[in-house]
């Protein structure tokens, strides 16, 4: 190491470390001076927790303590820069290896931060010199691209550094390639000491077994961008941005671009603030928008999943996971990009429009990640799928038709109990369809003063009628899209039918009156 490389490393930083962050510290520190020297080590940490805080002034004091150098690996480039600044803010001295470096002075370094990719070129190419690399730290480390650089660090001790440790990739699990895993502060006690906010969420109930899901163990883009990009979808996005977080600063979260561009046209037709980015932007474009995010206080942001990682905008009151996802670090990225505190922000919003929350718990809910870690697969099998989550919904009426049926006391109809009740009794399924345009029949003339207005009421359950006939056709399994159109016309006709048959025999039974001629 040069002299004035070892002058900066003794320059103490003027960062303040947290207990807990001084804690990890030492916890790794351990193991790095009892394990073998080529010991892979795995640290978690939730996304606002500091990951990149605590593994700088690692770096600082290793370059003090070591006369090895230091390599730091990301999957960004955006990363590769942050981390680079970081470093320098912790005294440690650092050169970037990019595919525009050059590397003729790599002997005054003893740090280097790299991207993946490019690392793996210039270590194939014999360009850059790792034979005295003591300590290898790889962020984001549940991407497995770094995965193929191991062979190359034989002699290093490795720490990965991620807020999940489940590997994107359910073929190559984390602990294939670590000895073990630390873990750090959870959640809640990072809300509790007031080092992250608390989340607060809005869950819609969506109908998802449309979206199918791709070699890669999660939905499809084009799936998801047949449902999300439909014009009910788009309304219900807006609608819900609305009715939640209307003048609030939001991060939208889709899957496709398509989706995306959608939901800014969407956005901006309702007159709502709003710029869409996606990675075919400029770093001049990508710049502006994110400045313009960052100074507009109800400014609301559209893009497809660049912003998960390596993004810090603490200013961001509501996420909208305007998608589904089968990945447990992915809901955690998205999520975690709301959740970094601010000195009047104690709180923050998660809408989700894609059944996250049923299929993964609460954001912040206590995870056992040892188990996580050691069992991929028993997590993975025991996440909900679609049909068992929607078979739990309980569908109620959107709120604007509720409030035209103000008089009844209640408006739900459970299908699945109504025809387990029929089986029990070794009555027909037939019996559940007619005991439900009976209710149907019966708030419509509760809000009525004559068979015109019923009729006109019945006409808005066309959503509620379609939804329990999905449910019925599931209870007797058979689904053909013939038969389903069949049954809600038969639906619809019937309890037209039932309604100027029996209106005035019923509205005498509920008014204790005959109507009014």
């Amino acid at each position: 190491m040069s002299q004035t490389n070892q002058a900066i490393q003794e320059k103490k930083t003027d960062k303040e470390l947290y207990d807990y962050q001084h804690g990890a510290i030492e916890k790794i520190f351990e193991k790095f001076d009892t394990a073998p020297e080529d010991y892979h080590l795995l640290y978690q940490l939730p996304t606002g927790g500091g990951k990149t805080v605590i593994f700088s002034e690692m770096v600082r004091q290793y370059l003090k303590n070591h006369n090895k150098k230091v390599l730091v690996m990301t999957h960004r480039i955006e990363l590769c820069s942050q981390t680079s600044k970081m470093l320098t803010s912790f005294g440690v001295t650092n050169k970037v290896v990019d595919s525009k470096a050059n590397l003729d002075d790599q002997a005054d370094y003893s740090c280097f931060v790299a991207m993946v990719e490019t690392l793996n070129n210039r270590l194939n190419d014999n360009k850059l010199d790792i034979s005295d690399i003591g300590l290898v730290i790889i962020d984001e480390a549940h991407y497995n691209s770094f995965t193929k650089l191991f062979k190359f660090f034989e002699k290093s001790f490795i720490l990965g550094v991620t807020a999940t440790p489940l590997s994107s990739n359910k073929e190559l699990p984390m602990k294939d390639n670590y000895n073990e895993l630390i873990t750090g502060e959870t959640i809640e006690n990072l809300i509790e000491n007031e080092f992250l906010a608390r989340a607060e969420t809005y869950a819609y109930d969506m109908g998802l077994t449309s979206l199918e899901i791709g070699s890669n163990g999660d939905y499809t883009v084009k799936s998801s961008e047949d449902l999300y990009s439909s014009p009910a979808m788009l309304q219900k996005t807006v609608d819900a941005y609305k009715k939640h977080a209307l003048g609030k600063k939001a991060l939208i979260f889709n899957n496709g671009i398509n989706t995306s561009i959608s939901v800014y046209y969407a956005f901006k037709e309702a007159g709502l603030p709003i710029m869409h980015l996606d990675n075919t932007a400029t770093k001049k474009q990508r710049r502006q928008i994110l400045d313009w995010f960052h100074e507009t206080p109800d400014a609301i942001l559209t893009s497809v999943s660049i912003l998960t990682t390596g993004f810090d905008e603490p200013t961001i009151d509501t996420i909208i996971l305007n998608r589904a996802t089968k990945s447990l670090t992915l809901y955690y990225q998205m999520v975690g990009r709301g959740s970094r505190i601010l000195n009047n922000k104690a709180k923050f919003n998660i809408i989700d429009l894609g059944n996250n929350l049923y299929r993964f718990g609460p954001w912040g809910a206590d995870l056992d990640w040892q188990l996580i870690f050691k069992s991929p697969n028993w997590y993975a099998d025991r996440i909900k799928s679609d049909e068992a989550i929607e078979s739990n919904f309980k569908h109620e009426l959107d709120d604007e038709i509720k409030g035209e049926f103000a008089k009844s006391e209640d408006t739900y109809f459970d299908i699945k109990q109504t025809y387990k009740d029929a089986v029990a009794k070794g009555e027909s399924s037939k019996v559940v369809l007619e005991r439900s345009i009976e209710q149907h029949a019966k708030i419509c003339i509760e809000n009525s003063e004559d068979v015109y207005d019923a009729l006109a009421l019945a006409k808005l359950l066309k959503d509620d009628i379609n939804m329990r006939i999905e449910i019925y056709a599931k209870c007797i399994s058979k689904s053909t899209h013939n038969f389903l159109k069949w049954l809600k016309d038969d639906y619809k006709k019937k309890l037209n039918s039932y309604l100027r048959t029996n209106f005035d025999e019923k509205f005498e039974e509920i008014h204790g009156h005959p109507p009014e001629d």
